[in-house]
């Protein structure tokens, strides 16, 4: 999930714009991003590197968003509180990860992660 973990001294990196797919080349099953019409290899390289980091960064950010409403769904003082055993099932999770992720989400709370973040696993 996190293979590049900023050093707590790094600035969170920003992901590459992900530019707009119209909704013709979305349905093209071999369009993505336009990389298919890249013939130079550098410039593909560049872009297809541009998309995975983004997408990583993206993932990495959804995951944090997740951990966050875990924990706010098992916070014990709301009267609709939810079991990790609920949380897993909703997330399809296991629930040792359920537990893990709730866990992460009070740390990032209470703001102990700071700029870089551990992962819950």
């Amino acid at each position: 999930m996190a293979e590049h973990m900023p050093r707590p001294d790094q600035p969170r990196l920003r992901p590459a714009p992900l530019l707009f797919e119209p909704a013709q080349a979305a349905s093209d099953p071999e369009h993505f991003f336009d990389l298919e019409s890249i013939e130079d290899p550098r410039a593909l390289l560049e872009r297809a590197t541009e998309l995975t980091l983004a997408f990583r960064a993206a993932a990495d950010r959804a995951t944090e968003f997740q951990a966050i409403a875990a924990a706010q769904l098992a916070d014990p003082r709301r009267f609709d509180r939810l079991s990790t055993a609920d949380i897993a099932e909703r997330a399809e999770w296991t629930e040792d990860y359920a537990k893990k992720m709730v866990e992460f989400g009070r740390d990032l709370m209470r703001g102990s992660e700071g700029p870089g973040h551990a992962d819950p696993v």
